[in-house]
């Protein structure tokens, strides 16, 4: 089985693609906010020792929020521990929001200087009136669902705990991450946890902070006829595997009877040892210079450009950086049919290190109409730079411009004309002036990383042409297929040995989502392709991963997004990034479109899904309205929100 399973489809690249276009939403037409008298919480922090990086980043990315489209029902966990039912009327798109049942409070089974720290309670639907409740500890609950005049109902109807297959284990909090209804009397689900050995080697004492494992669980609930919820009843573990990272994304393959397994490492049997770790040997080590004991260009951070630039086929958007200082009527811009003026009379202080763009009747790229074209000067008092935007009517609409100024790329030496890149996200336009001020902040010696780096150490996400952001954008995955033991089927290619190799996975299906096949965006170049599961195929055949659709420089315009919580996809519809919007400013979502293996441009739009007074995103999901037409919710600390027309 060969270990690269995505291989994008030539014909459905699109390298002409030049740009995403701004499509507006009207916002009071299509978010919908209703206050929460439950609240969920983001604490779930126990014991004296802090949580690994791995557990760090799956808490950041958990969706607290449980959705069953079909039926317009999702739920919650509050602070309190109680089941919270969200119950949307798909006519009128209203929901209703009601307490229908009280968890058992968790108990705490661990000391707390053991480590063992307490996971965020999860869920997922069975069907519309049934679901599995982990309490975040080691107890999963199966809840039923009665409908009645007034309201809906909820009953726990049985109690599960996971009994420890390892001599050298404790058990530990549990998470779900999927299941389904094997039959009326059985229940298949996918659980992880983190693996806290009781008995380590000495060389695993010494090494334990760099060798956290957490294990994967694919489990059968026994449904027994005179079963009492309040007596936990041993799952039959169907199959154990481990790995070094929290799944990203699993999944149930009925028809073929597979567990697929995403995550930032493979999961192997218990008894089978890690791919080898490949060592540089002394010579490939570069040696550091004798004379200073570091290398210098460490010290030495990128000048972000003069300027930034965007276009639309009639007109072009500058943003130019200028000190928030800058008095307007020291700002001169003079535009004529083929040229550019600009002089800013100003001083500058000994703390502004970047020099202020000077352009004296320089030629443009093509003709514009001096008349339609204008500047507007945006200041933030707290911040060190303003931002200069010039608004230039294009004469010949319809024209791409290369570049802003006509001498650019011809061999010229002087620095105005340095090669700009056009921003291809009009939203991200205005981050030269972030990239800015972090230039100069590492120029003067301050850590803009925040993680006591020290002196000349700029921000990896400094500005949104950053190589390094760039290729690092996404989460890094392995696919691991773990057959279903309860189908008495074993695939041949299986059974043969290879090496995973790992992809960079751009989005997951929205949660909600239940049209359609497995489906996943990856990584390639700069571009999202999406991949769906080929599903008409021998179960004896190993799975196929088709290349469907592509968003053409996805993954450029992602890595410029600073505080992206979640990144998801409406199959065939669009890709979602959900800010946390956790600074009290409220988040942002950026919906990005798809387009055809031929078109210039695609539609691109922003919405807010708070105004700051709902807290951090904690979860999304998917409902489906009676038209068919996809309504996304979003739960925040205080509030619901509903957005709509997407």
């Amino acid at each position: 089985m060969d270990g690269e399973m995505f291989h994008p489809d030539k014909a459905l690249l699109n390298p002409k693609f030049e740009g995403y276009k701004l499509h507006i939403i009207p916002q009071d037409e299509s978010i919908f906010r209703f206050p929460l008298v439950h609240r969920p919480s983001q604490t779930a922090i126990s014991g004296k020792v802090p949580l690994t990086f791995q557990e760090v980043q799956s808490r950041i990315t958990h969706n607290h929020l449980t959705v069953q489209g079909e039926s317009g029902r999702a739920v919650y966990i509050d602070a309190d521990h109680n089941l919270i039912l969200i119950q949307l009327d798909q006519e009128r798109m209203h929901p209703k929001i009601d307490r229908i049942c009280e968890l058992p409070k968790p108990i705490e089974t661990h000391a707390p200087d053991i480590g063992v720290h307490r996971e965020y309670p999860s869920a997922t639907f069975l069907g519309p009136t049934s679901l599995l409740v982990s309490d975040g500890q080691d107890l999963i609950y199966l809840v039923n669902l009665n409908d009645n005049m007034e309201a809906v109902e909820a009953n726990i109807v049985a109690t599960f705990t996971l009994s420890s297959t390892d001599e050298h284990s404790l058990g530990s909090p549990l998470r779900i991450h999927a299941a389904h209804q094997q039959s009326p009397s059985s229940i298949i689900a996918t659980l992880s946890s983190r693996y806290y050995p009781s008995e380590t080697s000495e060389e695993e004492s010494r090494d334990r902070h760099k060798r956290v494992k957490f294990d994967v669980w694919g489990v059968k609930l026994n449904l027994l006829p005179q079963q009492t919820w309040d007596v936990p009843v041993h799952f039959e573990v169907l199959w154990h595997r481990r790995g070094e990272d929290v799944p990203l994304y699993t999944t149930i393959d009925k028809e073929r009877g597979l567990h697929l397994l995403i995550g930032g490492s493979e999961y192997r049997k218990l008894d089978t040892p890690p791919l080898p770790v490949y060592e540089p040997t002394p010579e490939e080590i570069v040696p550091i210079s004798q004379d200073t004991g570091t290398f210098a260009t460490l010290n030495v951070p990128s000048a972000p450009p003069p300027y930034s630039w965007t276009q639309t086929p009639d007109a072009v958007t500058i943003a130019i950086p200028l000190p928030s200082t800058t008095p307007k009527d020291k700002i001169r811009v003079l535009f004529s049919s083929t040229t550019l003026t600009l002089h800013v009379d100003l001083e500058l202080s000994t703390s502004l290190v970047v020099a202020v763009p000077k352009y004296s009747a320089k030629k443009l790229w093509d003709g514009i109409s001096p008349s339609s074209s204008f500047w507007t000067f945006d200041r933030e008092a707290e911040r060190t730079y303003g931002v200069l935007s010039l608004h230039i009517e294009k004469q010949n609409e319809g024209t791409r411009w290369s570049h802003v100024f006509a001498e650019t790329n011809t061999g010229s030496s002087s620095p105005e004309d340095v090669d700009v890149p056009e921003t291809l996200d009009p939203s991200e336009l205005w981050n030269i002036r972030e990239a800015l001020e972090k230039y100069t902040a590492a120029l003067q010696g301050d850590d803009t990383s925040g993680l006591g780096l020290g002196k000349g150490v700029p921000s990896l996400a400094e500005n949104e042409v950053d190589e390094d952001v760039d290729s690092s954008v996404g989460r890094t995955a392995f696919i691991t297929y773990v057959p279903d033991p309860s189908t008495n089927v074993q695939p041949g290619y299986l059974l043969t040995s290879y090496y995973p190799t790992p992809s960079q996975i751009l989005s997951t299906p929205i949660p909600g989502q239940t049209a359609g096949h497995s489906s996943l965006i990856v990584k390639t170049t700069i571009d999202g392709c999406v991949f769906e599961l080929d599903e008409n195929l021998d179960n004896q055949q190993p799975p196929i991963w088709k290349h469907k659709a592509t968003f053409p420089a996805l993954a450029f315009v992602l890595a410029s997004k600073r505080d992206t919580r979640f990144t998801y996809h409406i199959p065939d519809t669009a890709v979602l990034a959900f800010e946390s919007g956790s600074n009290d400013r409220g988040g942002n979502v950026y919906i990005y479109y798809p387009a055809d293996s031929k078109a210039l441009t695609a539609k691109q739009s922003i919405l807010r899904i708070g105004d700051g007074s709902g807290g951090a995103l904690m979860g999304v999901g998917l409902f489906m309205d009676s038209k068919g037409q996809p309504v996304v919710a979003c739960l925040s600390e205080r509030e619901l929100t509903l957005i709509r027309h997407i």
